[in-house]
């Protein structure tokens, strides 16, 4: 069986608007293509490590090589750099989703490790051709665009972190 490792962000920023400091939370409009033709709104992920300019998976997305958990991360802070087009720092792990897919007749095993974000800036380049918008929008505005429900309840644990209190000093 094939199995596949991808790491994503779900990234915020506080914002004190009429007088509430509101996190808002970033999400992200897919670009149409050949696989994915209709655009939906996502949270920012993708593949540990590529081959042949990202057309295919590279050792460490296919479990050839063993990713280590900088690796993980390091692949979570460059897809919101690529696909939300800001730098962010890591607070907290939320967790790794599995489920399976099937792609091109394959059944593949997919990893996802999701990771709290908090955003520092945004980047000269902006976002590259995977993404065709951004938004940041509050927590329930953000969730209702998502499209996918495990990336729902994703968001949920990310902001039931925040709204814990993480402590970022202690992580």
């Amino acid at each position: 069986m094939k199995r596949q490792f991808t790491a994503g962000g779900v990234v915020y920023k506080r914002e004190n608007s009429k007088g509430k400091d509101e996190p808002l939370w970033l999400i992200t409009k897919s670009s149409p293509s050949e696989i994915f033709p209709t655009t939906f709104w996502r949270l920012p992920k993708g593949w540990l490590d590529d081959e042949d300019q990202g057309k295919n998976p590279g050792p460490k997305t296919t479990g050839e090589k063993k990713a280590t958990e900088e690796e993980i991360r390091e692949a979570a802070k460059r897809e919101v750099r690529e696909e939300g087009g800001v730098e962010a720092k890591i607070v907290k792990k939320i967790q790794t989703e599995r489920f399976f897919i099937t792609y091109e007749g394959d059944r593949i095993l997919k990893f996802i490790t999701y990771f709290l974000m908090e955003y520092i800036s945004d980047l000269p380049e902006g976002f590259g051709f995977e993404t065709s918008e951004i938004a940041w929008l509050p927590y329930e505005e953000a969730r209702n665009k998502l499209k996918h429900s495990s990336e729902k309840k994703i968001l949920d644990k990310a902001k039931n972190i925040l709204d814990s209190g993480v402590q970022e000093n202690l992580i």
